[in-house]
């Protein structure tokens, strides 16, 4: 390794910043990818000002008025499901003087208004109300010129409402791309084909970067080893490792644009004869398994009950579909991270089902989880390290050229394979490079 690998100097840094793919190259990542302000500042306007981002969930918004507040990187936006019963996501910002119209995080209204001069908007954006609307004179005053900024482009893929800042690229389904699949393994897991935001929010910060956050399947069971030796005693079974690379079960898989995955499916079509046991001793249960049987062809009926709703997905940049949850990701500053998980609800099953779901996502990812904690210390203590910047270079090779391409289009390796994080950069890197 030459010195120029071991170290960037300011001169080389200030270049590659103006070039940041040479930050990320031959499986390597550099440091200043997660650590420098001046990286952080164009992500913010190459990717979380571009791209497009997960903003919630159409149930969240399910009656005319009902508004959640969101950020689209550092752009704070308003869900509403408008009057109209369009749902928009729009600028949170007041036309006239840029205070915010809305304030509160969630709830219902049939106007936003703005308390610095008290303009009002409609929930369809349009400006409503102006205080002596005279006093702009012999100009002509547009009400519809004034009104609430609408996000660029807004699309949804099966009740997941997605917003972009830029009016050109790519169109919703072109950037998900083959990942829609595993979305619709996650709603599908539904016999009426719906899921439900609706049971809160649990919310965490670490001192860490944005893209730690990632599909890793290497540390689960290091990092979690506590965990997995409980689930071993509940099983009645010695604590072992939960996976090898040649174990051809669990897999990392990687999309186009970013999305990746830990794929677990073959396993867990290896315990459906648990999965439907333990179903059947739930109230709904058998109703619930006859009612998916009815929905889908045979083979994709026991897939679905098998996966339990769970794609373990991650869809760049900002959204993940793990477990009973959809999480997502808020950079707020290269060494802090909001991260908020959505237990999610399947619609058409008993209250019985849907609550075991919410146990089983508060044991591994609530305030009190298993999981959660583990990963946020393990961030902290990565974006630490990453301080001691003499030797920078961050290795992300495992497995790189031993990688499988599917026919659809994805990549696949073993479950220890660092192909899921190598996947998300190179979409990272392609976005950044574009000026």
């Amino acid at each position: 390794m030459n010195q120029r690998d071991m170290h960037l100097t300011d001169a080389t840094a200030d270049a590659a910043w103006m070039n940041p793919g040479e930050l990320f190259r031959d499986g390597r990542i550099h440091s200043d990818a997660y650590t420098s302000q001046a990286i952080f500042d164009l992500e913010m306007a190459r990717i979380f000002h571009r791209t497009w981002l997960y903003i919630g969930h159409e149930s969240e918004v399910g009656q005319q008025g009902d508004y959640r507040t969101r950020m689209m990187g550092r752009q704070p936006v308003i869900m509403v499901r408008g009057s109209d019963n369009v749902v928009r996501v729009l600028m949170n910002r007041c036309r006239h003087r840029g205070a915010v119209v809305c304030e509160h995080s969630r709830g219902n209204t049939s106007h936003f208004r703005c308390w610095f001069h008290g303009w009002v908007y409609e929930t369809t954006g349009r400006l409503a109300h102006v205080e002596t609307p005279e006093a702009y004179g012999d100009r002509e005053f547009s009400y519809e010129d004034h009104s609430l900024t609408p996000a660029a482009r807004v699309d949804n893929y099966r009740g997941l409402v997605f917003a972009s800042l830029s009016p050109a690229g790519p169109s919703l389904l072109e950037h998900l791309g083959p990942a829609t699949v595993m979305i619709d393994v996650a709603i599908d897991a539904s016999p009426d084909g719906k899921i439900t935001v609706d049971q809160g929010v649990h919310r965490t910060t670490f001192r860490g970067n944005w893209k730690m956050v990632g599909m890793d399947g290497y540390h689960p069971n290091i990092l979690h080893a506590s965990v997995w030796q409980i689930l071993a005693k509940r099983a009645n079974k010695s604590f072992r490792d939960t996976y090898s690379d040649s174990d051809k079960a669990v897999r990392t898989r990687a999309f186009l644009n970013g999305h990746v995955m830990l794929d677990n499916m073959q396993q867990r079509l290896s315990g459906l004869d648990k999965r439907l046991g333990d179903l059947k001793k739930m109230p709904g249960g058998e109703d619930y398994i006859a009612a998916m049987r009815s929905a889908y062809e045979p083979d994709r009926a026991e897939a679905l009950i098998a996966s339990a709703g769970d794609p373990h997905l991650g869809l760049f940049p900002n959204v993940q579909l793990i477990g009973n949850h959809i999480r997502v990701i808020q950079p707020i500053e290269p060494g802090l991270t909001q991260v908020d998980f959505y237990p999610t609800r399947l619609v058409g099953v008993s209250d019985e089902i849907n609550e075991q779901r919410l146990r089983q996502h508060e044991f591994f990812y609530g305030p009190a989880g298993t999981v959660s904690p583990d990963d946020a210390e393990i961030f902290e203590r990565a974006q630490n390290g990453m301080k001691a910047s003499y030797t920078p270079w961050i290795d992300l090779r495992r497995g790189m050229g031993l990688e499988e391409r599917d026919p659809k289009g994805s990549i696949s390796g073993g479950i220890t394979y660092e192909l899921t994080q190598r996947g998300q950069l190179e979409a990272w890197k392609a976005l950044m490079a574009q000026a």
